[in-house]
């Protein structure tokens, strides 16, 4: 599970990639990239990415989800629209943990839309 992740440090901020990964950009910066490894994903992924955030861009998370997708990777995204730099806010907090009932119990997480369980 992602939540406004940083899938590729050639896409984020100079400043704060290069003070744990060095400078110049090279091939570690590809080699540790999500994107650059997406074929190799095994398992459940659910990746929650804010419309608007302004620190880690969305691009990246958007990337991710294309490398996937031509992989042939299953994969749930949810996209928050107007969410900043987020774990999806209220809304994404109950599919994350719907995610994690479903995908480490085995089990259907509750109906939310009954009106009965929040």
């Amino acid at each position: 599970m992602s939540a406004c992740g940083c899938h590729d440090n050639r896409v984020d901020k100079q400043w704060w990639n290069e003070q744990w990964m060095g400078f110049p950009i090279g091939k570690h910066y590809e080699d540790q990239s999500n994107i650059t490894n997406a074929a190799k994903l095994q398992g459940k992924l659910l990746l929650i990415v804010g419309e608007a955030d302004t620190n880690v861009p969305p691009e990246s998370t958007y990337r991710l989800a294309d490398a996937l997708i031509k992989s042939n990777k299953m994969f749930d995204l949810l996209t928050v629209p107007g969410m900043g730099h987020s774990d999806g806010g209220p809304y994404g907090r109950k599919k994350k943990r719907d995610f994690f009932v479903k995908s480490l119990l085995g089990v259907d997480a509750p109906d939310r839309n009954t009106g009965e369980i929040n």
